[in-house]
């Protein structure tokens, strides 16, 4: 039976974030019959075990190269058409990957890429705020509705192989802000579009030390 998808995970010695990451993914990828694969950007011991107690399969760069290369071996490891990546650092949240499965086929030829909601999340810490800014950590909510947008933060971006086709691979040059949005530039401008999914939504954490008001700062 052919893989419904490859779901992405670049990671880089955050075997704790990773492992929480995991957890949510791995339930939905095998009740969807989603393959998961975990990218080292750099090798690491935990992140190995974790991945493997996860049932991920673990790929490694030898040094460290970067966001975007971890993408790029992501493409070229990966088994299925429908490519599903997320950062180490998310929880999906139940339905998250059926919603994505759903949108991909119903979605015309021209749609390059599907996201969804990004929810901000703080573990172990209350974030005190007045309610007028948004969170400090990478978030998107385009409404209760899906529709077109005209980028997705990769937190949460699935892409059409089809659409690397058209647009080329991600720029390894590009330093890790904006990564993402440059390539998806160049998924519009060869005519493709960027689909929001409402109901695949998943949450961006931030836990231990890294919750605290001054990490975020």
């Amino acid at each position: 039976m052919a893989l419904t998808a490859s779901i992405i995970v670049p990671t880089r010695e955050r075997a704790g974030y990773l492992d929480v990451a995991l957890a949510s993914i791995a339930p939905q990828a095998a009740a969807a019959g989603a393959e998961l694969l975990v990218v080292d950007d750099g090798p690491d011991p935990a992140t190995r075990a974790t991945a493997e107690r996860h049932g991920a399969r673990y790929v490694a760069h030898d040094v460290s190269r970067g966001l975007n290369a971890a993408r790029n071996t992501g493409i070229d490891a990966a088994r299925a058409d429908l490519l599903v990546f997320v950062d180490d650092d998310v929880a999906v949240r139940p339905g998250w990957l059926a919603a994505l499965l759903d949108a991909d086929r119903r979605a015309e030829p021209d749609v390059g890429v599907l996201t969804g909601p990004i929810h901000a999340r703080f573990d172990d810490h209350r974030l005190r705020c007045c309610g007028r800014e948004g969170p400090p950590i990478t978030s998107q909510d385009h409404g209760p509705d899906d529709r077109d947008v005209e980028h997705a933060w990769g937190a949460n971006m699935t892409v059409r192989r089809a659409a690397i086709a058209r647009a080329g691979r991600f720029d390894e040059a590009r330093e890790l802000y904006g990564d993402e949005q440059e390539w998806q530039d160049r998924v519009r401008a060869a005519g493709g579009r960027i689909r929001y999914v409402a109901a695949a939504a998943l949450d961006h954490r931030r836990a231990g030390d890294d919750a605290r008001l001054r990490a975020l700062a």
